[in-house]
């Protein structure tokens, strides 16, 4: 004899519905696992909560509540001073100190807020000529409610067709956060205003004007793309983007403005000359369009096929080349007669006496068409060696004079690169520690094996610096820190060391009037330093900047030692617990 099925009565909620059924499962030979499912299924705790929200919002559905008042705060000022006007009791005070509370002020204000507005959504009538106007083509009517913000969508008059249609839809805007608006859909009324004989540019001046909601009469195209996935590339943009000055782009208001050095998260490519892509920390969610890479390459190499296009390489000599009459490697020099404090010189003394070190590493500093640079977070491990932090100068930063300094403070975490000489050893000079002494022939040798990151000439005598010197530091696990000419980037920049590159420049006033003429820029006193000597500095860091700022990662202003000691000591602690930007290649090896 079958069991009977209990009689629901009326009012009985679905979760307990649901804890009924649950409870007449019975096992049965022929769909034993069936019911097995089922019974999991019912008794899940997560689907009773949602039966139980369920019935709530159906039982508030049915009261239709509505507000008992629309001043609440009104009615809690009242009350405070009626309170306030006589002796309290010990619960009339409780009650003062409630409704005074800014935390309940805020609560009743967003009460009366919300009951004095009506939520119920406002659709237009529709016009009596609907159906004969369209001709039995399916539509769309959307109303979009958009603030100041661009309704972030382009559109295009299609050459067959000659109607308008949507032409790209931009990440993260009014349209695409709606997911009612797609590419390829026919627009034929804006806020019941007919387009089909305006221009686009008629068009689009129409929705910029449009504030609150805006409503469109579309056809829908014939197949909607499905919404792509947010992409998680991530480009390191390495030259400045103004939309406003770019003629080629399809519409200069959806353009993304971008400063060199700027994280792009680019969130599709699906146009092989316009991405769209949004900066990374901004608080702008709406993606924007950029070149493409490919389109950014062939339009420079176009025009420095034109001669429109300076080329970075400059062929006059870098002021921080230029040749030194001091003895030593790491001394300062004179300029135009003075004494300039912090130009370094070195064995690295000119392009023509210097022979740059080939071999494997990025020749990224070298390309004529720097774009972007596919990049990724990357935080070192504490089994991984420390990366290599570089340090390039202008005329006048005194490079080496920080970078001694630093280490000086903290023998035990960083360390400098020994570098090879062919010079005699001095007497008060350690093999190993001022430098490692070799022979010529050895000297020679290790050169045509690249195993310098550069290496020179001075006065007879050998000079450079090796990888295997900067590897040794680093099996340490001590911070290497080198200072080089910034030609030598290229050789640095691979996985292996992860190079953290900081650009030092002294801040150089704009006339000698403005400083002590005593001061150096460097810091101490050193001479007098002229008009056309901060000139010099000046254009040697512009010159720096121009062929290498895509490399940078940091640009140090230097104005005096100390407070670039300190600012260099935090950057080199933050490099050992904080994530950056890397090349991806760097983290995928």
């Amino acid at each position: 004899m079958k069991e009977a099925m209990p009689v629901l009565t009326a009012g009985v909620g679905l979760h307990e519905t649901l804890a009924l059924l649950t409870s007449q499962l019975r096992p049965d030979a022929n769909h034993k696992e069936d019911m097995v499912f089922l019974k999991d299924v019912f008794s899940e705790r997560s689907l009773g909560y949602l039966m139980k929200i369920h019935e709530k919002l159906r039982q508030y559905e049915r009261q239709s509540p509505t507000p008992v008042l629309h001043s609440a705060s009104s009615l809690a000022e009242d009350v405070t001073e009626e309170l306030q006007s006589g002796p309290m009791s010990t619960e009339e005070k409780e009650l003062l100190h409630l409704l005074s509370s800014p935390h309940l002020k805020a609560v009743l204000s967003v009460h009366d807020t919300v009951a004095q507005k009506n939520f119920d959504p406002v659709l237009p009538p529709l016009p009596d000529d609907f159906e004969d106007e369209l001709d039995e083509e399916s539509v769309k009517i959307v109303r979009l409610v958009k603030n100041k913000e661009p309704l972030g969508a382009t559109i295009r008059r299609d050459e067959a067709t000659g109607v308008v249609v949507v032409a790209r839809i931009m990440r993260g805007g009014a349209a695409d956060r709606s997911g009612l608006v797609h590419v390829g859909d026919e627009l034929r009324e804006v806020n019941g205003v007919s387009v089909i004989q305006k221009r686009p540019d008629e068009i689009s001046q129409l929705l910029s004007q449009s504030q609150g909601s805006i409503t469109l009469k579309i056809i829908p195209a014939i197949k909607e793309e499905d919404r792509l996935k947010e992409s998680k590339v991530y480009m390191r943009a390495l030259f400045d983007y103004i939309p406003l000055e770019d003629k080629a782009t399809p519409c200069q208001e959806a353009g993304l403005p971008f400063k060199r050095g700027d994280i792009l998260q680019v969130v599709t490519q699906d146009d092989h000359t316009w991405w769209q892509a949004k900066r990374v920390g901004d608080s702008n969610l709406r993606a924007g369009l950029i070149p493409s890479k490919l389109f950014q390459e062939r339009r420079l190499a176009y025009r420095m096929k034109m001669g429109t296009l300076p080329n970075p390489k400059s062929p006059k000599k870098p002021a921080y080349e230029q040749g030194c009459d001091k003895e030593d490697c790491d001394c300062e020099g004179y300029f135009n007669g003075q004494y300039i404090a912090g130009l370094r010189r070195s064995f690295r003394l000119s392009r023509k006496d210097r022979q740059d070190s080939s071999g494997e590493g990025s020749d990224f500093g070298d390309s004529d068409y720097t774009t972007y640079e596919e990049v990724s977070r990357y935080q070192q491990r504490p089994n991984e060696r420390p990366r290599l932090v570089v340090l390039i100068g202008s005329l006048g930063a005194r490079i080496n004079e920080l970078k001694q300094r630093v280490i000086a403070e903290n023998p035990h975490r960083f360390a400098v690169a020994v570098p090879h000489t062919t010079r005699p050893k001095k007497p008060h000079e350690k093999e190993g520690v001022e430098y490692h002494f070799v022979t010529k022939q050895q000297f020679d040798a290790d050169a045509l094996n690249n195993k310098f990151i550069e290496h020179g000439e001075y006065k007879e005598n050998q000079y450079g610096t090796s990888i295997e010197a900067i590897r040794s530091v680093q099996a340490k696990n001590k911070m290497c820190v080198v200072d080089v000419q910034p030609e030598a980037l290229k050789r640095l920049r691979t996985a292996e060391f992860k190079p953290y590159v900081i650009f030092v420049k002294p801040r150089v006033p704009e006339s000698r009037r403005r400083r002590s003429a005593a001061t150096s820029p460097g810091g101490g006193e050193r001479g007098r330093v002229t008009d056309e000597d901060l000139q010099e500095m000046r254009q040697s860091a512009i010159q720096i900047d121009q062929q290498y700022g895509q490399l940078v990662d940091r640009v140090l202003i230097k104005e005096d030692s100390a407070s670039a000691c300190a600012e260099l000591r935090g950057i080199l602690e933050r490099l050992e617990r904080e994530s950056f930007w890397v090349p991806i290649s760097w983290v995928r090896t």
